[in-house]
């Protein structure tokens, strides 16, 4: 299961799931964001979501990096995709207009829904720790959260790693996560 904490993205995952319920007329869209803004977390949920539910929906991350033929090849499928009834979920890290592709993907790209994910605000990001922490069964202080936001890097990607590192420490060492754990995994950088 995957969780996303909505934040300033909540008309984005609305068209998500509207187009994945096949709820809208709409079947492309197209999301750009910095690094860590949840692209990629939320292409994994449509992928999930698709094969769940056996939908014809293509993903696509990263179309930034695409080369040349790879570009030829996804304006292409976009174009079978349209003619039929496919779906396709796009991401990059900028709009499709701006990243220097081919003029006519950029323009397709930019056919659809076109989304700026925004990235989620401290308390925003100490909901999804917590909310991850739960997954995975793991107890987790508030101030081990704090200590976090304070002193890490605070992009997700970063504080989940930490996260993740902590509970497997935590599991082999079988004591509870606390700060003063926290900082001796990070004098030892272990994994992160």
């Amino acid at each position: 299961m995957i969780y996303f904490i909505i934040g300033k993205n909540a008309e984005a995952l609305h068209s998500l799931s509207n187009a994945l319920n096949q709820q809208a007329d709409t079947r492309f869209i197209y999301l750009w964001g910095r690094q860590g803004s949840g692209k990629s977390h939320l292409l994994e949920a449509c992928k999930q979501v698709a094969t769940k539910q056996n939908l014809p929906v293509s993903v696509v991350d990263n179309v930034h990096t695409l080369d040349e033929q790879a570009q030829i090849a996804l304006f292409d499928h976009f174009n079978q995709l349209r003619a039929g009834n496919g779906i396709l979920v796009t991401a990059g890290n900028a709009a499709p207009t701006q990243m220097g592709l081919r003029d006519d993907l950029a323009t397709r790209l930019a056919w659809g829904l076109v989304y700026q994910l925004h990235p989620l605000t401290d308390e925003e990001k100490a909901q999804a720790l917590k909310t991850h922490a739960n997954e995975r069964g793991m107890k987790l202080p508030d101030e081990v959260v704090d200590y976090c936001l304070r002193y890490l890097r605070r992009d997700l990607p970063t504080l989940m790693a930490v996260l993740d590192a902590l509970d497997v420490w935590s599991l082999t060492e079988k004591k509870p996560v606390t700060v003063p754990m926290l900082k001796k995994l990070l004098q030892l950088n272990l994994e992160i």
